[in-house]
């Protein structure tokens, strides 16, 4: 069993079908522009002041409207005002599923209790499976971080779906991580098959999918990586033990890095642009 999206779960049930879950998906992502995104079409912001503010992002794990005010962008008016109008505007899925007349609202209504109940169950089992682990603080960290940097870093949310092991690793031939020395040596890491680690590197490269070839895609796996890992020894780690990091690590399987598992975990994560593993190990 394992968390899904609504939408996953709908077309696994054969209520939707995949080009009426990709229609949904990109409705519902423009009815819920990024903060930076607003601020440039209303005139707040130009691009390049946009993009400032989310470079500060991948070094700061805050807020848009909090860097804008910092740095005299924005005032505290103009941001509730983006605020209100990005909430004001967001749909949810089931919301655009109705507007696009793929279900009625009493399908919607029996589909999401299903779905709701489902959801409790694997996350239960999610985290009995997580709470024993001697890694279950590191890993509880680092799904919180990527629930907080996915929509920021790859304009598109992520959640844990379920635990895997070594034999599971076959689906996601490529793999990164990063690893630390200090007081208590780690890595981070994540394993994908070659679809998703280009969508992901485009979305966080912001480039067309033409200009992301096979070596550039690992290359910035390897990147995505690093700036998780990055937001772990600032938000997760103790903060007075000093860490030092090594380079981004492209060439070792990602069942290798799972294959002990009292000292690893590989937790699959869903995402909008397709499935992943988020691996940490010791």
């Amino acid at each position: 069993m394992a968390v899904k999206f609504l939408g996953q779960f709908l077309m696994e049930r054969g209520v939707i079908t995949p080009q009426q879950l990709l229609a949904a998906i990109e409705a519902q992502r423009a009815s819920n522009p990024l903060l930076g995104e607003l601020a440039v079409r209303q005139g707040l912001l130009t691009e390049a002041q946009a993009r400032r503010i989310n470079e500060r992002q991948r070094v700061d794990d805050r807020r848009f409207g909090d860097i804008a005010l910092e740095l005299g962008l924005l005032d505290t008016a103009q941001v509730e005002s983006l605020l209100a109008a990005q909430k004001a505007g967001r749909k949810l899925f089931g919301q655009v599923l109705l507007e696009q007349g793929v279900v009625d609202q009493a399908r919607l209504e029996a589909e999401l209790a299903a779905h709701r109940a489902d959801q409790d169950a694997a996350n239960h089992a999610l985290a009995v499976g997580v709470a024993d682990h001697a890694l279950a603080e590191l890993a509880n960290g680092a799904i919180a971080l990527c629930g907080r940097l996915f929509p920021r870093m790859l304009e598109g949310p992520c959640q844990a779906a379920g635990l895997l092991g070594p034999d599971d690793m076959d689906l996601f031939p490529y793999a990164a991580h990063v690893r630390i020395e200090g007081e208590r040596p780690l890595f981070i890491g994540m394993a994908t098959n070659l679809e998703t680690m280009r969508a992901m590197v485009c979305a966080f490269l912001k480039i067309g999918p033409e200009r992301c070839d096979d070596a550039l895609a690992l290359d910035g796996l390897g990147e995505i990586v690093n700036v998780l890992m990055g937001y772990v020894v600032r938000n997760v780690l103790p903060d007075d033990v000093q860490y030092r990091a090594f380079p981004p690590d492209l060439s070792t399987p990602a069942e290798r890095l799972a294959a002990d598992r009292d000292r690893s975990l590989a937790l699959l994560m869903n995402s909008q642009l397709g499935p992943f593993v988020l691996l940490v190990g010791d």
